[in-house]
């Protein structure tokens, strides 16, 4: 099913024990749209503090209310290394982050979260002190994996083959192993314009210089591309064409 993350921004998150803020942004991995960490706003309770989710800590997207429960405790999310002295977020820091939890790598094995294709979402219940196991498939090419915010990137230009067109305004993901299926696209004017979406996977490059998104497709195609509506959250994913 597909999720809209526009639409998840603002939303409270919830430990097992109260209130931890809500959240504020997604970081994705450029390199296959994997959406590796819900940004937290801890607000009033770690004033000052932005904490790092992983999708590992959340059972579903689809709960009732306004408030996503993640698998944690208060005091385990107060305890987590912070990323304040870790910006540009680090495979150091990462690492460190994993090691905490006791989550496997996502970098670790040829699947889209190392081992397997989806998160995890079985948790010990509290955090693991021994050392993950050792790397199991090839690390080399991950280890520049760039992790991109989906909030820095909302208003990127989109450039076709044949010129620019449209800005990106949304992500569709995948809600059972947290990739971006879709990007959603205002074409023609920002306030009259319609909404399209186009794959993932028809994305070539991201200028994160000159704040574009260079994709595979004509602006003809790209006019032609599915709308998006209400109807498109909880939609099943579509195929990249």
């Amino acid at each position: 099913m597909l999720q809209s993350i526009k639409q998840l921004y603002g939303n409270k998150l919830g430990a097992s024990d109260g209130e931890i803020g809500h959240v504020k942004d997604f970081y994705f991995d450029d390199r296959n749209w994997a959406v590796r960490y819900v940004v937290a706003d801890t607000g009033s309770w770690l004033a000052g503090r932005q904490v790092l989710i992983s999708p590992h800590a959340f059972g579903s997207l689809h709960q009732a209310g306004k408030v996503l429960r993640v698998n944690l405790a208060r005091k385990q999310i107060e305890n987590s290394p912070s990323i304040e002295s870790h910006k540009p977020l680090s495979r150091q820091y990462e690492e460190e982050y994993y090691r905490y939890y006791g989550w496997p790598y996502y970098w670790q094995g040829d699947g889209l979260w190392g081992m397997s294709g989806f998160p995890i979402l079985e948790l010990p219940p509290k955090p693991l002190t021994s050392e993950p196991a050792a790397a199991s498939g090839p690390q080399s090419q991950r280890a520049d994996t760039h992790l991109r915010s989906t909030q820095a990137m909302n208003g990127y230009h989109l450039q076709a083959s044949d010129g620019t067109i449209g800005h990106v305004c949304d992500f569709m993901m995948d809600d059972k192993i947290w990739a971006i299926d879709q990007l959603v696209i205002k074409t023609g004017h920002r306030l009259s314009g319609k909404e399209v979406q186009i794959p993932s996977g028809k994305v070539d490059r991201i200028s994160w210089d000159e704040s574009k998104v260079f994709v595979n497709l004509t602006k003809e195609a790209i006019l032609r591309a599915p709308a998006c509506d209400d109807a498109s959250v909880g939609a099943a994913p579509k195929e990249a064409r």
